[in-house]
């Protein structure tokens, strides 16, 4: 049986927004943090894929990539605004990354697949430049943006050694996850009678590749420790996604915890929001300052 913490409180959730285009910083939103919006990770169909860059004065040299998706939408939205999202995280030191993908309704969701794990590449590629320790990523995200958080903590690579493009060849690992309310089995979503695929277009994806995109098939030994968050009211993405993953995780070895909000559907405020928050805060500080990085124990093994 999976553990699990029971309690009340989180962060509200809203899908995200922010941008990329250089590694200088533009201008900061205050003297404690340094933001650098619109760094540029990648071009599609002649488009730039984006992501915005906040930095701590005192940061601490890990990361944490933010996964900018609601329903596989990822909006923009001015970074200053969006900021206290990421409040606990800066105030501990973490340098974030807010991504955004190629969005719902243009792309579906293995295509969105493919730009979160390219952001992943491209920060451990320019991680001197970006100053974090390509060793200590941590990827969260809510609701959509917490299944591609699940899909990188559990489907990652090594990279392509032989790829042209210097970013392909940087692996696609991170070093912890924390997912909100996310989907774990696709499966179901993108059956052709499912009426979620009207509601949500990046759904309308061949279903033989459900599996592919399902992190729930994919837990092994090498994920990285996982946080799931979920509400016990939830109608939109049932409970069962995060305890059916947390399970499947344990049963590998994986550490994981689910935490369930009482009484709570997609998203909640106040006192539970506050908890939650505190609670993926918590989550990378024990994995990526406190523990020794995943992949620096593979090594020694």
């Amino acid at each position: 049986m999976c553990s699990s913490i029971s309690g009340k409180r989180w962060i509200p959730g809203i899908i995200l927004l922010l941008a990329a285009a250089a590694l200088t910083p533009l201008w900061a939103a205050n003297d404690d943090v340094e933001i650098t919006p619109d760094v540029v990770y990648g071009h599609k169909h002649g488009m730039a894929l984006t992501m915005d860059v906040y930095r701590p004065r005192q940061a601490n040299g890990a990361g944490v990539l933010f996964m900018v998706s609601g329903g596989w939408y990822s909006i923009w939205a001015p970074p200053a605004q969006t900021k206290g999202l990421f409040e606990s995280l800066l105030e501990k030191g973490f340098t974030v990354f807010a991504v955004r993908h190629g969005s719902s309704p243009k792309y579906v969701v293995p295509e969105i697949v493919q730009d979160v794990r390219r952001s992943i590449r491209f920060v451990r590629h320019h991680a001197e430049r970006l100053r974090v320790d390509p060793d200590r990523l941590g990827v969260c995200g809510f609701s959509a943006g917490g299944h591609l958080s699940l899909v990188l903590g559990t489907m990652a690579d090594e990279g392509d050694p032989q790829a042209k493009d210097e970013v392909l060849r940087a692996a696609s690992r991170v070093a912890a996850v924390v997912a909100y309310f996310p989907p774990t089995d696709l499966r179901p979503l993108a059956n052709k009678n499912n009426p979620y695929r009207t509601r949500f277009p990046a759904l309308m994806f061949d279903p033989n590749e459900a599996d592919n995109v399902s992190p729930l098939l994919h837990a092994s030994q090498d994920d990285p420790p996982t946080l799931l968050i979920h509400g016990d009211k939830d109608r939109l993405v049932p409970l069962w996604h995060s305890e059916k993953m947390c399970a499947a995780l344990k049963e590998q070895g994986v550490e994981a915890e689910l935490m369930v909000m009482p009484g709570a559907g997609h998203g909640f405020i106040g006192a539970p929001a506050r908890r939650a928050r505190d609670a993926w805060t918590d989550w990378f500080v024990k994995h990526l300052l406190a523990a020794e990085p995943p992949a620096k124990q593979a090594e020694d093994r």
